[in-house]
């Protein structure tokens, strides 16, 4: 009885390093490698097109000192994730109190007034925009004030937010 699993134990151990070898073969012989002293001619590299690189535009950020007014800056041509729909720049700010609500304007055309935010991000925690001083970004500029937020685009089209009035025109 012992003999018999002595037996079986050797076949089954034999067995199972001749499929190891033949797997790790996979049935092909093995790679030839030159000997260590022997140099190799070197592979003459391809010339590739190089990709040029486009310079990706960030957006800007600022913040009321309140933290209830937070607004993003998009530059003309939109960035790398986010392109406004008409090609920008575009300035958009959040109010959060007394209710969410987006004020936007775009390149061209009145500021638009959104009641109905369906992905409120507001607000960063900086930069902070001091009351008494003016942000500016393309054809836009802001005046932050102790009573809210006044932004124009160079050809009048403005916003408002405060606690107090949302208005655009």
């Amino acid at each position: 009885m012992k003999l018999s699993v002595v037996g079986v134990v050797a076949f089954v151990s034999l067995s199972i390093m001749a499929l190891e070898n033949t797997a790790l073969a996979g049935g092909a012989p093995p790679p030839r490698l030159p000997p260590p002293d022997t140099q190799q001619p070197q592979a003459t590299p391809q010339s590739t097109p190089q990709a040029t690189a486009i310079p990706v535009a960030e957006q800007e950020e600022f913040v009321m000192p309140s933290g209830n007014i937070g607004c993003i800056f998009t530059p003309a041509g939109g960035t790398a994730t986010y392109q406004p729909e008409d090609g920008g720049p575009e300035l958009s700010c959040d109010i959060i109190a007394p209710r969410y609500v987006r004020a936007t304007l775009g390149r061209s055309g009145v500021a638009m007034i959104n009641r109905e935010v369906r992905d409120p991000s507001c607000c960063s925690a900086a930069p902070v925009l001091e009351y008494g001083a003016t942000w500016s970004g393309g054809p836009f500029s802001c005046i932050s004030e102790r009573t809210g937020l006044s932004c124009r685009r160079d050809d009048g089209h403005a916003f408002v937010l405060s606690r107090g009035r949302i208005s655009a025109d």
